[in-house]
């Protein structure tokens, strides 16, 4: 099996290189990853100037493709330029951090499983539940329980899933659950910069419930969630009814 495994949080990410030793396993795994951060990318993609690409040694675990550019990139990169053979999978992750509820639509991580969807490659977001100490090892071992259930995905299928917070211990279990249309608490925190500038620093707390067994709440009771994703966007009961009208 050809897997093409990619991440949001950089080609240095912990959490690419847990994945990456369960992924060997599996078969044979070509990374293609941003040169550093590139959280809440998104899908965006770069057009305006060249990517610069070179290969870099991961502490002797991996040889991969360094990009500097978006996870989404990554992928096209990979698929059009990089990789010789058709990919059989798809991994993005593990992600420094939940991609549940609408965090989903600013998640690098998720956009770069969309963008394998867009290229007809069965593909898997992967992350887990921030916090002070991450255990990426553990994570890994769940994310490839997870995978080798999923086998085989179907091409163009996104599946998206979110590992609890595993300083409380073992997850209570899996759920199979959508998508929850809440995000994090957000605010703004008001500060002042070296030059003197006003500035405002993004922060959030947890996913608020939502009452119903969706993504993060599931996540916050300590569930596995799996959630699978549509690259299609249409709202096709409304497009019908507008359809419908006289115009």
């Amino acid at each position: 099996m050809k897997i093409l495994l990619t991440n949001d949080d950089g080609i240095f990410a912990p959490g690419l290189a847990a994945i990456y030793r369960e992924l060997v396993r599996i078969g044979e795994v070509t990374v293609v990853a941003p040169s550093d951060s590139r959280s809440g990318a998104s899908h965006s993609i770069t057009y305006l100037e060249p990517l610069v690409c070179n290969k870099v040694d991961i502490n002797g675990l991996f040889t991969g493709y360094s990009v500097q550019g978006s996870p989404a990139d990554c992928v096209k990169l990979a698929v059009m330029q990089l990789h010789t053979e058709p990919i059989d999978l798809l991994v993005a992750g593990i992600n420094n951090g939940a991609n549940a509820g609408i965090n989903v639509y600013y998640s690098g991580t998720v956009a770069a499983a969309m963008e394998g969807a867009f290229l007809k490659i069965p593909s898997v977001a992967m992350s887990v539940a921030v916090e002070r100490t991450m255990d990426f090892d553990a994570a890994a071992g769940y994310c490839a329980q997870i995978l080798k259930k999923l086998m085989p995905v179907e091409r163009g299928a996104v599946i998206n899933v979110n590992i609890p917070l595993l300083s409380r211990g073992e997850p209570k279990g899996i759920r199979v659950v959508p998508q929850s249309s809440k995000g994090f608490d957000e605010y703004y925190i008001l500060q002042e910069n070296e030059q003197g500038q006003t500035v405002f620093q993004l922060a959030g707390e947890h996913h608020p419930a939502d009452g119903v067994h969706a993504d993060s709440t599931s996540l916050l009771e300590g569930y596995i969630t799996i959630t699978a994703l549509n690259p299609d966007m249409t709202d096709h009961k409304r497009t019908q009814e507008l359809m419908n009208k006289k115009w």
